[in-house]
């Protein structure tokens, strides 16, 4: 049975995910994932098969969370559905390539270009042009085809609902307004956390070593204590979202990616710092 701590531990990451899914457009993987893998490694589970079942168990957390944030967004009409639906399916499609390569490769490999993700994201973020003040979003549908296999592979590679990825490059090189970004990436993810959690059941249902409960590399357990408080909390965080300027939630967004990016590579660590 799971400790009392862990099964604390996880619901207050799930409300945390779900305020940060709702009010940044992402997935919260840049928090639920390394809490997920400290908690497993504690556990006794090998770190590649923690790193594997923290990904594909994100997904799963992801898919109920980003249906309850976009309803919300949708509300505030800030989804722009046609591209979302185009990025979307072909998102959905590329996840299970990504799935399959991290089902094969090592936990500290998958550990490093996680962290490596996260903090080329929080990158862009810092070096982008300033907020869209005039002007449409892109609309050509090729641009979201193409981009829809980058976000869906890497989705499946790194078990991110790809909103740190997507929102950046939205707001960059779109022309998305901040609020759009974040309410189109949120609906996004409904299709690619749907793709890579199906592809992570199957791609570990004969793997050795799974922490009890769990269907391949997804737990179970894990998902309904993250779950529970993620959905209700996601639209707390839509609502917050609406009420607070965008360059304050750029701001926000670049320092929880960076922390948890330096975090997951072990930067602290190797620094002796206890954060």
């Amino acid at each position: 049975m799971i400790p009392l701590i862990y099964i604390l531990a996880l619901l207050i990451t799930g409300a945390l995910v779900g305020l940060v899914s709702g009010l940044l457009g992402v997935g919260g993987c840049f928090v639920m994932i390394p809490v997920q893998f400290w908690i497993l490694t504690a556990m006794g589970i090998d770190p590649t098969i923690a790193i594997r079942v923290a990904f594909g168990t994100n997904l799963f957390v992801v898919f109920p969370t980003a249906i309850s944030g976009s309803f919300r967004h949708h509300k505030k009409e800030v989804v722009l559905w046609r591209q979302a639906i185009i990025l979307g399916l072909t998102s959905m499609a590329f996840t299970f390539a990504g799935a399959y390569l991290a089902s094969i490769l090592s936990g500290n490999i998958l550990k490093i270009m996680f962290g490596l993700a996260i903090l080329l994201g929080a990158l862009r973020m810092i070096t982008t042009h300033p907020i869209r003040v005039k002007g449409e979003p892109h609309a050509n549908p090729v641009t979201y085809i193409f981009l829809g296999a980058t976000f869906g592979f890497v989705t499946g590679l790194i078990g991110i609902g790809g909103g740190v990825l997507m929102v950046p490059l939205m707001v960059i090189f779109l022309n998305y307004h901040m609020h759009e970004a974040v309410g189109t990436s949120t609906a996004v993810m409904i299709f690619t956390s749907l793709g890579g959690a199906i592809a992570y059941m199957l791609y570990g249902l004969n793997a050795s070593g799974l922490p009890p409960y769990s269907i391949g590399y997804v737990n179970l357990l894990q998902w309904i204590l993250l779950a529970s408080t993620s959905i209700p909390m996601a639209q707390l965080g839509v609502h917050l979202a609406h009420k607070i300027n965008p360059k304050s939630l750029k701001c926000i967004f670049i320092v929880v990616m960076i922390y948890m990016g330096l975090k997951m590579m072990g930067v602290f660590s190797w620094l002796g710092l206890p954060i």
